[in-house]
Parts: C-alpha cells; structure tokens; sequence
C-alpha cells in the first residue's frame, strides 16, 4: 500500500556527493513529474561558495544555513500543495532529519551512488562549477550512505542521464510518486 504522503504534494531531494549528476537527474525527474526543480546549490551563501571554491569542506556549521534555506523552499511549496524537486547533497542522516522535518516529513529521497573513480571523472570533465574535485575525498568521508531510511530510492550512476533518471522514476513509482 502506497505510503499516505504520495496522496499529496510531495518534496523529492536528488542528493549524493559532487559530480553525481544531482542538476542533470534533478531536471529530467522535474520535468517527468511536472515539478518545479531547484538547484540547491544556487541555495548557499557566499561564504560556502567561497569555502567550496579555495578547497576547503564545509563544516556542520556552514551547512546548516544552507539546509535550512532548502528546508524553508520546500516547506513554502508543500504549504501550496506544489511539489518540488531539488538537488542537494544530503550527505549525513543528521542533515536528511532536518530536511524532513521542513517538509514535515512529506520527503522522499533519490540517492545516487557512484564508485569515487567514475564520480572524480565527471567532476574532472564538467566545467564552470566552484566545487574542485579536490573536495570529493571529504564529501565521500562525510556521506552516510542512506540505506535503510524510509522514502528513498537508490540508484547507480554508471549510466546516461536518462537511464538514471528511467531508474529513479521506477524507483519513486514503487513508493507511489508518479508523474
């Protein structure tokens, strides 16, 4: 039986470390589901982006502004009744906790998962983005893998963006999201 939170406007985060494909899955999966799509990384302050930009790994602290921010855009869409997608890391529970907290636990989660050889190759490959590749090791050291959690739907990345993102929708149809 569907989970009692696909019967209305539902928050889906496509999350996962750096170079994962979060925009490009996120943007195929808003546009399947008819559903505004965010970029979270738009979300953060300056300061982050700064941070992020020099080599540096966000810390706890850094993140949570950020978190918030997203939590705060979600919250405002489900209040009316408009679904949303957005990208977001998401990498400890501690962060997903609060993010479903926002959305009043009306979250799902798309997680995608990749072995660090392929993802330090797309992020090698893409161009203009602040996030180095030197920061992958830190974000895959901070990531606790969300297996287990309710609501989320994992998917390897070892394929085209729209192989993933056929992946994730059938993922999400199984917990009763469909577009």
């Amino acid at each position: 039986m569907p989970d009692e939170r696909t019967n209305k406007a539902h928050a889906i985060i496509v999350m996962g470390v750096s170079g994962c494909g979060k925009s490009s899955v996120g943007e195929k999966l808003a546009e399947a589901l008819h559903l505004a799509f965010i970029e979270g990384d738009a979300l953060h302050p300056a300061a982050n982006v700064e941070k992020m930009s020099k080599g540096i790994p966000l810390t706890d602290e850094d993140r949570m502004p950020w978190l918030d921010r997203i939590g705060e855009d979600i919250k405002a869409s489900l209040e009316k009744r408009e679904g949303i997608i957005v990208s977001c890391s998401a990498l400890k529970r501690l962060y997903r906790d609060r993010l479903r907290a926002a959305a009043c636990g009306n979250l799902f989660f798309v997680y995608l998962e990749g072995s660090s050889a392929l993802l330090m190759k797309r992020m090698a490959e893409r161009k203009g983005h602040f996030m180095p590749a030197s920061l992958l090791d830190s974000q895959l050291a901070t990531l606790e893998v969300p297996t287990g959690e309710q609501g989320v739907v994992t998917v390897d990345i070892d394929d085209t963006v729209e192989g993933i993102a056929a992946t994730a929708l059938k993922g999400l149809a199984s917990l009763g999201i469909t577009g």
